[in-house]
C-alpha cells in the first residue's frame, strides 16, 4: 500500500501527518512502529490522523499514535501541526477550528499563517482521572521509587488530556531525565504510565523544561508538558498566571487563570516535507 503523507514539526518535536479523510487508513501497530523507526522508515515522535468529523459540532477528528503504536489522548505540538496542515491541505479556511478527540474537544485558532493558539482543556487533578493510584488528592506528592537514588521523589501530578507527572530541578541540563523519567513511568502507581517533565524555575513568568514522554523517550518539545508544568508551579505559588516555557525546540507561552478555566497554549508549528511512502 502507498501512503501519502507530510512530515512536520512543532519546536522540534516532529510528526507525521496523515489525511485519513481522503485516504481512509487503519494503522497496526508494526506500521505505525515501522513508520516513526527513523531508520528504516521516516522518522517520527508521533503519527497523527486527520479524520472525519464524528459529531455535528466539529469540523475533524484527530487521533494520536507514540512511536512505539500505542495510541494516546492528547498532544500539544501535534494539535499545532494539525491546524496547520488542514489549513495547507485546503480542508478548511476556518480561522477557528473544533476538532475531536478522544478526551473530548478542542478548539484551535490561528493567530498568524504559523502561529496557533490551542485551547487545551482544563487541567485534571482528581487523582482516579490521571490515573494516579493514592488514597486523596494533593498539590504535591512523594513517590517511593524502586531506584535508591531516587527515594521519595517529590512530584506534582496532573493529567492535561493526558497524565504528567512534573519534578522541580535545579538546573534541567544536569537533571537525571532518562534515569528518573523512567523509573516515575514505571511506578506501579500510574497504572497507564505517565509522562514526566523536568522544570527548572528561571522566573515567576518562566521556565525551562525538559520532557521525558511514554513511548517516545525524551522529546525536543511537549506541549501538554508545558502546560503542565505551568499549571503545577501556579498551583504551588512560583508562577504567575502567563508563562514563557523554554524547551529543548524552543519556546511556549503557556496561561491559565485558576480553576474552572481552561489552558492556553501558543506556538509554531513548520511543514517540513510531502511525501509517499510503500507500507
Amino acid at each position: 500500500m502507498q501512503l501519502r503523507f507530510t512530515k512536520m514539526q512543532g519546536l522540534g518535536n516532529d510528526f507525521i501527518v496523515i489525511n485519513a479523510i481522503e485516504q481512509p487508513i487503519e494503522l497496526t501497530k508494526s506500521q505505525i512502529q515501522f513508520l516513526a523507526d527513523r531508520h528504516f522508515g521516516i522518522g517520527c515522535d508521533q503519527i497523527l490522523l486527520v479524520e472525519k468529523a464524528r459529531t455535528e459540532k466539529t469540523d475533524f477528528y484527530y487521533r494520536i499514535f507514540n512511536a512505539d503504536g500505542q495510541e494516546v489522548e492528547h498532544c500539544g505540538n501535534g494539535a499545532r501541526c494539525f491546524a496547520v496542515f488542514v489549513r495547507d491541505n485546503h480542508l478548511t479556511n476556518k480561522d477557528e477550528i473544533i476538532v475531536g478527540t478522544a478526551k473530548g474537544k478542542m478548539t484551535l485558532y490561528f493567530e498568524d499563517k504559523n502561529l496557533i493558539r490551542v485551547n487545551m482543556g482544563q487541567p485534571e487533578f482528581e487523582p482516579a482521572k490521571i490515573p494516579f493510584i493514592v488514597e486523596k488528592k494533593a498539590i504535591n506528592y512523594s513517590l517511593d521509587l524502586k531506584n535508591p537514588l531516587f527515594k521519595n521523589t517529590q512530584v506534582s501530578v496532573v493529567s492535561m488530556g493526558n497524565p504528567h507527572a512534573v519534578v522541580i530541578v535545579d538546573d534541567v541540563k544536569t537533571a537525571p531525565v532518562k534515569k528518573l523519567g523512567q523509573a516515575i513511568q514505571e511506578y506501579e502507581k500510574f497504572p497507564q504510565g505517565i509522562n514526566v517533565g523536568f522544570m527548572s524555575i528561571k522566573s515567576p513568568h518562566e521556565i525551562d523544561l525538559r520532557v521525558f514522554e511514554r513511548g517516545c523517550g525524551e522529546t525536543l518539545a511537549c506541549g501538554t508538558g508545558a502546560c503542565a508544568a505551568v499549571v503545577a508551579g501556579i498551583q504551588l505559588d512560583i508562577l504567575i498566571q502567563q508563562a514563557k516555557v523554554n524547551l529543548l525546540g524552543g519556546s511556549l507561552k503557556i496561561s491559565w487563570e485558576g480553576n474552572n478555566h481552561p489552558v492556553w497554549m501558543t506556538g509554531i508549528a513548520t511543514t517540513v516535507y510531502t511525501g509517499k511512502i510503500i507500507i
